[in-house]
């Protein structure tokens, strides 16, 4: 089958399309035939072997796995042991922690985060669903435990998990300010943001307003810029690890008016996950949320893929599609 790989780390150029066995499920596993993966910045950590701890699940060294996690397509075949999937069914979910998705076809565990797609959802949009949608959804409600009435400013908020909160909060209930550049202003006010601000022209840490959650879904701020925008006990979640950020966590958890919060969410428990991904499913097929498809780009093109999301300013999900 053919699949992404790499001999070192680096930029996008390290990337190649292989020639690689075919997996073969075990007895409790499903065979997926991929037909889309996404990628994001998670990714380009993972390909530049940066911040190091990355390594420790893609190989001290140099890359030794596929990378990508989460996944759209069908199943093609399945163990003996499996009851919750039938050959044929089309199925979306994540290979997280482990990676394995920019492939022809991964194998996973029938009881992982793993759910059939509804009839009238795409690949594509499934595949964000289980990548930025999950990770989202974990962030404002495992972590934050986000309620109604609450107020969360949104940083990225057209980005890929960025579009995805928005619209998350919204259903929850709280009051949601996005930030964004000017081209995606009506974007994120037609996903439910309740408020917008142009970063182009406005400095949203000097507008004196304050959030009970302030989301970074892009990583690009810190816990510093932002603390005077929470309230007393409000909480700063960033999706980026950093020495600085873990060590605002460490103070922030026995001093101060505000918690700095990093959660590597692909390390969840798989039952924590599957939960998520399950309702994830119901509010996907209900209409009630949707992916923002950025960019397509056939497994061929993959990096020029790793070269968009670089850029820093992706818009939705950017997707990779194996046919």
């Amino acid at each position: 089958m053919n699949a992404v790989t790499a001999d070192e780390y680096g930029g996008p150029e390290v990337l190649r399309l292989d020639s690689v066995p075919k997996p073969t499920p075990e007895p409790d596993e499903v065979l997926i035939r991929v037909r889309a993966s996404t990628v994001g910045p998670a990714n380009s950590a993972m390909r530049e072997g940066r911040p190091f701890p990355v390594r420790f699940f893609s190989g001290l060294r140099r890359p030794t796995s596929i990378p990508g996690d989460a996944f759209a397509g069908e199943v093609a075949a399945a163990g003996r042991d499996v009851t919750r999937f039938a050959v044929g069914d089309r199925v979306f979910g994540t290979t997280a922690p482990e990676s394995g998705a920019h492939a022809e076809y991964v194998c996973v565990p029938e009881d992982a985060a793993l759910e059939v797609t509804p009839a009238d959802v795409s690949d594509a949009e499934a595949a964000a669903v289980a990548d930025n949608g999950l990770t989202a959804t974990l962030f404002l409600r495992d972590v934050a435990d986000l309620q109604p009435g609450q107020s969360i400013l949104i940083n990225g908020a057209s980005g890929g998990i960025g579009t995805f909160a928005v619209q998350l909060a919204n259903h929850l209930g709280a009051e949601v300010t996005g930030v964004c550049s000017t081209r995606n202003v009506d974007l994120v006010r037609s996903l439910g943001a309740d408020a917008v601000v142009d970063y182009t022209t406005t400095d949203v840490t000097e507008t004196g307003e304050t959030y009970d959650v302030i989301f970074d879904a892009v990583g690009k701020g810190s816990f510093g810029e932002f603390a005077d925008s929470l309230t007393p006990g409000g909480l700063y979640l960033t999706t980026v690890p950093s020495v600085g950020i873990l060590l605002q966590m460490a103070r922030t958890r026995l001093a101060g008016d505000g918690r700095a919060v990093f959660a590597a969410t692909g390390m969840k428990p798989a039952d924590v996950r599957q939960t998520y991904l399950g309702e994830l499913r119901e509010l996907l097929d209900a209409g009630t949320i949707r992916s923002v498809i950025g960019r397509r780009y056939p497994m061929a093109e993959i990096v020029e893929a790793h070269r968009y999301v670089d850029t820093g300013h992706k818009r939705g999900t950017a997707v990779v599609t194996m046919d």
